[in-house]
Parts: C-alpha cells; structure tokens; sequence
C-alpha cells in the first residue's frame, strides 16, 4: 500500500462528511438560526465573553481539541497494523467525533455558555449533574496530566525545543495586545508567524551557550514548570495569552501537516506494515498490552472522538463563537481536520520498517525479545545526531517518520536534525494549546463544581476565584504529572477520556430528542454513544483485571484501578438517569408540535 492513495481516499472522505453530513447534522438536526444572539455578544464580558472572528475561533478551537491524542495514539495503534487505525480515525471522526464536539458545543451556547455538568443538571437532573461534573473533574485532572507527560517526553534536556515552545508565550501575548489595539488580523496574525519562524530557527546557536544551557532541563524540572505556565494561561483574560497562541499555534500544526502531505505526494513513501499484525492483535504487544479491540478505540481517541473535546465545547469556545452557523466550521469542521492530523501521523510511523518502529517504541529489553533487527536506524540515528532506541510514547517516532519522509527530498537530505528537532517542538506546541485551553476548562468546572458550596466561586469574573481555582487545578494534576509516567497514565487517560466523549454523547441525545423533529435524528448520537460505551467499559475492566489490579504486570497501580471503577460507576448513573429522561422524551407527544431546549 502507497502512502498517497491513503491520503487521498482519507481527504475525500472527510470532505464529503463536512458537506453532506456535516449541513444536515448542523441544519436539519439542530437547526441553527443566527438571528439569535450568540452567549457571547449576550454576556459579553470583554474577557470571557468575546465574539471572535469565525477563523480565531476555529483556530483556538482546533490548536486546543488537536493535542497528544491525534499525534501519539495513531502512532501506537500503529502496533496493530496500519488498517485498524485507518478505519477507526475515519469512521470514528465521521459519525462520533464530529457529531459529538458540534452537540456539545451546541448544547453549552444554549445554555449561555455553560460547562458540561451544568448542561446535564438542568436536562437529567441534580444527581446526573453531580455525577458527571464529578467524573469532569477526575478526568480532566487525568488528562491534563496524560498530555504533559508526552511534552515532558519531547522536551526533556532539549534547549532547541524547550526554547522554541517557551518563545511562542510572548510573542502570543505580544500578538494579543497588538490585535486588541489595532483590530488588524491580518497583520498581527503575519507579525506572529514572522516571529514563531525566528523563533525555531534561533534554537540550534543555543546549543554551549549560557540560555542553552539555562534551557536544558530534566523531566522534574519541566515538571514543575508546566503547571505553572497552565495556571497562568487559565487566569489571565482569553485574548491575552490563550487565544493569540492557540490562534498562531494553528497555522504551525496546520502548515506542517500540509507540508507532510506535500512531502507524501512528492516521496510517495510505502507502508511497510501490513494491514494487521496479525501476532499482536489479541494483545500481548510490546507497544499496547491488550487486544485490538478494545484498545484500538482507545489509543486513538484525539483523531476519531474524544471527551477532551466536551471540555473545550462546553468552555472556553461556545464563550467565543460570533454566530450560530460558526458551530458548523469550528465543531464539526475542527474534528474531521483533526482526523485528517491523525491519519498523517499513522502514515509517519507505518512508513518506518517495523522494526524500526519497534525499536523507537519499545525498551531495549523488550525489543531483544522480539526477534527483530533494525534496518534504517543507525542511519537515521546518524542523520539526527541522537540515540533514538528506546524512546518511547510516540513522540519521537512521529519526528523521526515525519524526518524519514522530508530527508527523502533531496534537496533536505542533509536537515535531517533541523526537521527532527522541528516536529518536536511542533509537538509540543500542539499539545501545549490543548493544556492551557484544558486547565482554564478545569478552572470553570472547579468553580461551579464548588460553587454549590460558596456562591462567589460560580463567578467567572471573581478574581480571587479565578486564582484559586486555577490553582487547584495545576496542582491537582501537576502531582499526577510529578509522580507518573507514560506508561501509567495514557490508557488511563485513554479509558476516561472516551468515557466523557460517552457522556457527551448522552447528553447530546438528550438535547436532540427535546428539539428534533424527528426521534429518529437521535440515532446521530445514539448509535456512536452504544458502541463507545462498551468500548469503554470493556477497556477498563480488562485493564483492572489484567494490569492494575495484577501484581505480576509492571502497570499494576491500585489508585488507577480505583479511579477507574469510580468513573464507571459515575458513568453508570449519568446513563441511567438519561435512559429514563429518553423514555419520557420518546412518548412525549411533542414530536408532533417541536419545542426548542429551554434556555
């Protein structure tokens, strides 16, 4: 299999998904009508509340959706064969993750703004509300500890890309100030993308200098200083820090993929897995220790659904939107480019030769057990300047896939080093949009979350409320992030991610049969949440059985068994509850005279 047909089959697919699926899901199922006001010109705050030009929104939207799980879950899937990945990005993106970040994302704007939790009060009532703004709080703690690890990974005694990350903060805040001053887009947006560039390019004259070395740091330095930075990013106004480097961190993950898909039509790279690896599909993998399925659905989460996305659907974005229609582009749009991201790093990495692969992505001890041999390594180790077996979690055989394909070009045969250390401060970039927009979301959640219990807290604009509960959140999951590792925290952040992308599809269905027209308009969210629902299900308890809970596995953790069965338990009752509400909404004879979601 050539990597173009790939590419050109995938780009079709999700074209035709956005224009024929995606008009009828966003016209005919939720019908979205601009001549209403959106909650932000409604509540429009100036720092919460900001109307936001169609394309900032959907490049905030997008840099903060896009983060490890499009890059590093498709790259370990990639155990499984090139097929199983492939299949799931494409039909996983269509019909669940499209569907649900756009009902979400909807779902929230109609209740002016509001998180997830607060939506599943108000439509399943207070016990469904409490369970699922709790199981919100466990899983973003999770998952904002799950991503950092991976820019730990990348970053880890590198002061090209520690630099080239840490540069990108000013020069949003820089950007930030210039639009509000100036309200000319296109020249700050220019201004940045000039400085992001310079930026990168800086890095390698770093290297025996006085900042290169203050700049060379180790996993628990970084892991002290990302909490911080993300307590920052989710205390100060939006379009001060957030939005502007979301905003330029978009067109860098845009345009580098754009430039591997360049590279791929130009090199026309083979695959060199095949469709499945048909030894390791029952589990037992050096990569991924369980079987295809479930783990394929939940690897790759980010690229086909995830729950991540309800937190910035129902946070930060449906605070920006201008108008309805927006909803289209940003929700349904953002995830099938992320889907198209995803299948891009699934190419990066079956290009490699197996073993190559296997390698990079195994321990040494584990490898040798294998049976395999690498064949184009010690070149590309030579080309790169770095030791690269061993280096696990996806990270680094995204770089080195990406700089296997731009060094085929021959006039980039010898920059093999600079589109290395490129990709992984693009990485890591990615994957910083998704923490801070993720911490200021944990921020909101904490606030109502507590909010019940001291009223000021439910401010957004309370400042002293601000501080505190952006704080609790970098410290909830900065320890996680401390005491960690790859290992332990991505199946777990895998497993409790689709478990949130199951309620948000619940409440989805909810929301859609209280204004369809038709009850059968809920099979768009209906059908997906089944299937995600067992999935998850059937992932976590085979992990408590077979890892957490087995003192012979080297994952064995009893805390993530415990949190595991905690979050089933809250799902559990989210689903109960909706299943009532459903029956009630199904015999309702409002299907014959449609009434629209209370606001």
């Amino acid at each position: 299999m050539n990597a173009i047909s790939i590419v050109i089959g995938s780009i079709c697919v999700l074209v035709i998904a956005y224009r024929l699926y995606g008009y009828f899901f966003t016209n005919r199922v939720l019908k979205i009508d601009d001549s209403e006001p959106t909650p932000a010109h409604e509540l429009n705050d100036g720092k919460d509340y900001v109307p936001t030009n169609k394309w900032v929104a959907f490049g905030h939207h997008f840099a903060a959706i896009a983060a490890a799980g499009p890059l590093v879950g498709p790259i370990l899937a990639a155990q499984f064969g090139y097929l199983p990945g492939l299949l799931w990005l494409l039909i996983g993106a269509v019909i669940g993750g499209a569907v649900h970040d756009a009902v979400v994302l909807f779902a929230s704007m109609k209740k002016k703004g509001k998180s997830l939790s607060e939506v599943a009060t108000e439509e399943l009532g207070p016990v469904a509300g409490f369970c699922t703004g709790l199981a919100m709080l466990f899983i973003i703690t999770i998952t904002m500890a799950g991503l950092s690890m991976v820019v730990i990974n990348a970053l880890v005694e590198n002061p090209w890309g520690t630099f080239a990350v840490g540069i990108t903060i000013p020069i949003a805040i820089l950007v930030g100030i210039a639009y509000k001053m100036t309200g000319n887009l296109k020249l700050t947006s220019t201004i940045g993308f000039i400085l992001l560039m310079v930026g990168v390019f800086v890095g390698p004259y770093l290297e025996g200098t006085a900042l290169g070395n203050l700049l060379t740091l180790n996993a628990t330095q970084l892991s002290l200083i990302l909490p911080i930075y993300a307590f920052f990013a989710a205390a100060l106004p939006v379009w001060l820090l957030l939005a502007p480097r979301d905003y330029l961190s978009s067109f860098m993950k845009i345009g580098v993929f754009a430039a591997l898909i360049i590279g791929v039509f130009f090199v026309n790279p083979v695959i060199e897995f095949p469709a499945v690896v048909t030894e390791f599909v029952n589990g037992g993998g050096p990569v991924i220790a369980g079987p295809v399925w479930p783990f394929i659905s939940i690897t790759i989460a980010c690229g086909a659904i995830s729950g991540f996305h309800a937190f910035v659907g129902s946070g930060t974005t449906p605070k920006m939107l201008n108008k309805w229609s927006d909803i289209r582009p940003v929700g349904f749009g953002a995830m099938l480019v992320e889907s198209l991201v995803g299948v891009m790093a699934l190419i990066a990495a079956t290009a490699l030769h197996p073993a190559d692969y296997f390698a990079i992505n195994s321990t040494p001890a584990v490898f040798s057990t294998l049976g395999m041999e690498v064949v184009n390594l010690p070149a590309l180790e030579e080309e790169i300047g770095m030791d690269l077996e061993g280096r696990t979690g996806g990270a680094v055989t995204l770089a080195v896939g990406m700089s296997y394909i731009f060094a085929k070009i021959p006039w980039f045969y010898n920059l093999a080093s600079y589109f290395y250390q490129f990709v992984i401060m693009f990485e890591a970039v990615f994957i910083l949009t998704a923490i801070d927009a993720g911490t200021r979301v944990a921020r909101y959640l904490i606030q109502d979350f507590f909010g019940n219990i001291y009223k000021p807290l439910k401010r957004v604009d309370w400042l002293p409320g601000s501080i505190f509960a952006s704080a609790l959140a970098c410290i909830a999951w900065g320890y996680l992030l401390f005491s960690g590792d790859i290992g332990s925290i991505w199946v777990l952040f895998g497993v409790s991610n689709q478990l949130m992308a199951s309620i948000g599809l619940v409440i989805g269905t909810t929301v859609i049969l209280k204004i369809a027209d038709k009850r059968w308009y809920a099979l768009t969210c209906l059908v997906p949440l089944v299937y995600l629902y067992a999935t998850v299900n059937a992932g976590a308890f085979w992990m408590i059985r077979n890892v957490y809970w087995n003192t012979e596995a080297s994952g064995y953790s009893m805390l993530n068994g415990i949190l595991s069965i905690i979050m089933l338990i809250l799902g559990l009752v989210v689903v109960i509850f909706a299943i009532k509400k459903w029956i009630e909404l199904w015999k309702d004879p409002r299907f014959t005279q449609p009434a629209t979601i209370s606001s």
